[in-house]
């Protein structure tokens, strides 16, 4: 093998090792941005079980006092 097909295949792999660096920062950031995305969904997810949790207790409420209206009339 002459110098050149050396020197070409050297440069061929440090290119292939630029775009799979380039790659792995690409998915590392995107890895974050997923996370930061899943930390907000669970945190606004638990948000409305505690509203749906309230206005359930709330109807229960409710219905409870129109048995209890019902019951007296």
């Amino acid at each position: 093998m002459d110098r050149p097909d050396v020197i070409a295949q050297l440069r061929a792999l440090t290119a292939r090792i630029d775009a799979l660096v380039d790659r792995a920062q690409k998915l590392s950031e995107e890895n974050r941005s997923l996370r930061q995305q899943h930390e907000q969904i669970s945190g606004e997810r638990s948000q409305l079980l505690a509203k749906n949790e309230q206005a359930r207790s709330r109807v229960e409420a409710m219905i409870a006092r129109l048995k209890s209206l019902e019951q007296h009339t």
